[in-house]
């Protein structure tokens, strides 16, 4: 473990290698799980589990509701994250069995004989745990135990590890996209690191915004947003777009071609954007608590500069050039028009399967001349009370 666990990228991997090594020693181990808890916006942490009689290692995200459930209050888990338990033993047959959690009853009934919990301290303080079954009659033997005790120092700096760059690209690909997360940790760190790139770009906004804050307090606006945020971001990410900005209550949105595992021909971008659109309005449309909101999605297709900006010490990674802000000015006219869904003439050259209606040329605030307007025929849609 010493010499080949720092060779070892992935940390189901090393749980794999560590029951080899187990298992090599002679430690007769019938189950091993290792729970790395993480920072992550949707799950607690990562769980590795291995069984002597399943194939490969079982890699499970326990949710962040798992925290307020019986099943956990009623674990080892809790006793070793929430009680600091320095290490929980039971054994699971005979005339010593100790049955006190469930999960303990689950493993006895699966031939488990003896049961050992153990935690793993991180440099930061944090506590991670190792929970290590048998199914020998005579359970883990003092031998079998001291090799897993000197294991678990150079185990902790592994596991640390692991735990470090799956937190790194997390919160990266959280904050910033999966596309852009991995730009950054791939060394695009920069002011002024980054490409100029074709895309489709996506802009949408809430209409209303500030009166709906108003009319129905902070909170219950935050949830709204929210639920459009996701709904939005969803249709974008379901079809291969990276989320780039949440700007107040607008979302600026790419669809790269031909970089960044993103499809390479126009036509097929074109088509991903245009099916994140009709997706995001059926969404909102069916949506109870969205479906009265009236919102607006610019697309364009043109070339911007993909990378970082800002001061020194805040950077941003994002898409800008003239192309982002024309997809901005041409979303506005949604609201005038009253049409949820817009398009550029440069979009509907690439968007081949789809027939458009030519609503004419406007002008775009911030933008040399007109601009020829273009809406889906085949999107049915209700003109807006309020035009302007």
């Amino acid at each position: 473990m010493l010499h080949e666990g720092w060779k070892i990228t992935d940390a189901g991997d090393l749980t794999q290698a560590l029951v080899d090594r187990l298992l090599a020693l002679g430690v007769p181990l019938y189950r091993i799980r290792i729970t790395l808890r993480l920072l992550h916006p949707q799950v607690t942490g990562f769980s590795y589990t291995w069984v002597a009689d399943k194939e490969g290692i079982e890699v499970y995200r326990p949710p962040h509701e798992m925290l307020r459930s019986e099943t956990y209050r009623d674990s080892p888990y809790w006793a070793i994250f929430e009680e600091g338990a320095g290490a929980i033993r039971r054994r699971l047959a005979g005339p010593d069995a100790q049955l006190d959690y469930p999960l303990l009853v689950e493993l006895a009934e699966a031939g488990a004989t003896d049961y050992v919990a153990l935690p793993i301290s991180f440099m930061d303080g944090t506590i991670h745990a190792m929970t290590l079954a048998t199914n020998v009659a005579e359970g883990f033997s003092v031998h079998h135990l001291a090799m897993i005790y000197e294991l678990l120092p150079v185990l902790s700096r592994l596991l640390e590890i692991h735990a470090l760059r799956a937190t790194s690209r997390i919160l990266l690909e959280t904050y910033l996209g999966q596309r852009t997360g991995t730009q950054v940790l791939q060394g695009r760190v920069k002011r002024g690191d980054g490409e100029q790139i074709e895309a489709v770009i996506w802009f949408c906004d809430l209409r209303g915004s500030t009166q709906l804050a108003e009319q129905m307090g902070l909170e219950p606006f935050i949830e709204l947003l929210n639920r459009f945020f996701e709904i939005m971001a969803d249709s974008v990410l379901d079809q291969g777009g990276e989320v780039l900005r949440y700007i107040g209550d607008a979302m600026l949105a790419i669809f790269p071609i031909g970089a960044h595992g993103c499809a390479s021909l126009p036509g097929e971008v074109a088509q991903n954007a245009l099916s994140a659109a009709y997706a995001a309005i059926g969404r909102m449309s069916a949506e109870s608590q969205c479906g009265s909101l009236e919102f607006g999605i610019g697309l364009h297709f043109g070339t911007v500069m993909y990378g970082n900006i800002g001061a020194p010490g805040r950077l941003e990674f994002t898409a800008i050039g003239a192309a982002a802000n024309e997809a901005a000015r041409i979303q506005d006219l949604t609201k005038t028009l009253g049409r949820p869904l817009l398009a550029s003439r440069q979009f509907v050259e690439i968007s081949s399967m789809e027939k458009w209606q030519n609503l004419g040329s406007f002008p775009l605030r911030g933008v040399a001349g007109e601009r020829f307007i273009f809406a889906p025929q085949n999107l049915l849609y209700e003109p807006s009370s309020t035009p302007g």
